[in-house]
């Protein structure tokens, strides 16, 4: 089973400028490639494959003698990345590749000759460095990723195999279906709410006063550029906070229940909306799914996801009933068929929860040709509770 653990490095200021040449080779050999690669299949129909970019890095070596300065490895590992990039374009997973630029994350990878021992991270060509270790992991070190942000901090992400398998997935348990949301970050079925702390938001007044005192400084001067450091000091921090904040959510979660249900939501769309896309950013629903979802399957819980057409808040939980239209601003509602009363969240948990059990006993989620479609009323359950109507 593979884990990545990420930790803070201290590199001398020999190391930080050959770390610096190696981000810069490395960064300039894919756009060189990148390139080239787009012009042979605009001439001949035919992009470069992974050996033929390989193989072009002996003779630029030649030809630009500063690329031996860098580590071969992370040179070879940028053409491999390249042609991942590729891959995920034309498989529909991403987009076109694009050039790399300085002034974002930068980074390089070691795929072997690496070792960490204690509190000293040796790297090839680079040599020991100062090392932060929170907790040593056990296993076979496999590769390191060393990148820097933009405020200037190194971080390590060692990536180690502990020859152990995935658990086998189980069922029997506690199941929980979770609504997300931005009053509350997550409500739960059985009617627990999480606060939402709203990083963003707590640090806008200082982000925007270090933006500020940026914007008047001379561009290119090094006072800009201790400006601009401040200010990605601040983003760091806001970063830092919601991971910190997901990680332990989504741990209680994991640790609590067995079965984990909730729902796909397409957030790249749900933020065009240009009265909720901050806040919706700043909640960071994407990567709370994601580290659900990893951290069940290393614990072999199941991790359900609901598909996102599914009106889980129109639909009343007793009765199955569903309205037609209920606007975000409509946070209780009662139940015109059964007169239950609902309280939205805590409603649409619910329902996310029955029909994640519903997936999970079927096995599937129902599609036609091969693709999710909408639900329609009346046709969208095909779970059966008892029903209590007045006669």
């Amino acid at each position: 089973m593979l884990k990545a653990f990420k930790y803070r490095i201290y590199p001398t200021s020999e190391q930080s400028i050959l770390l610096a040449k190696s981000f810069g080779c490395a960064r300039w050999f894919y756009n060189y490639t990148l390139n080239l690669t787009s012009e042979t299949y605009k001439q001949t129909g035919k992009g470069l494959s992974r050996n033929e970019i390989i193989n072009l890095l002996p003779s630029l070596k030649k030809e630009y003698e500063w690329l031996t300065e860098a580590p071969s490895q992370a040179l070879q590992q940028a053409a491999l990345n390249l042609s991942s990039a590729f891959l995920n374009f034309f498989e529909g997973r991403a987009k076109y590749p694009n050039f790399k630029k300085k002034r974002n994350r930068q980074s390089i990878r070691f795929p072997q000759g690496c070792k960490l021992k204690d509190d000293i991270l040796r790297l090839p060509k680079i040599g020991d460095v100062h090392c932060k270790v929170s907790r040593q992991p056990e296993g076979t070190l496999k590769s390191v990723t060393v990148s820097v942000n933009p405020s200037g901090e190194y971080l390590a992400a060692c990536l180690y195999d502990d020859g152990k398998n995935l658990p086998e997935k189980s069922s029997e348990g506690k199941a929980i279906g979770i609504d997300v949301g931005l009053t509350h970050y997550a409500i739960t079925s059985d009617g627990t709410k999480h606060g939402n702390p709203k990083y963003y938001r707590k640090y806008e007044k200082k982000l925007a006063r270090r933006q500020k005192q940026l914007s008047h400084k001379l561009k290119g001067s090094n006072n800009r550029h201790k400006a601009r450091i401040k200010v990605a000091k601040v983003h760091a921090k806001i970063v830092r906070c919601r991971e910190d904040f997901i990680h332990k959510l989504s741990r209680k979660l994991v640790d609590e229940n067995q079965v984990i249900v909730v729902e796909n939501l397409a957030v790249r769309n749900m933020v065009k909306n240009h009265k909720l896309a901050k806040s919706i950013s700043d909640a960071g629903w994407g990567e709370f799914c994601t580290m659900m979802k990893y951290k069940s399957e290393w614990e072999g819980k199941t991790y359900i996801e609901v598909d996102r057409f599914y009106p889980s808040s129109k639909t009343c939980n007793n009765c199955l009933n569903r309205v037609d239209s209920l606007s975000l601003d409509i946070r209780s509602w009662q139940c015109p068929k059964c007169g239950e009363n609902h309280e939205r969240d805590i409603n649409a948990a619910k329902n996310i929860l029955y029909e994640g059990l519903r997936i999970l006993a079927v096995g599937h989620t129902v599609t036609a040709s091969g693709g999710r479609v909408r639900p329609s009323k009346g046709t969208a359950f095909t779970r059966h509770l008892p029903v209590n109507e007045e006669s």
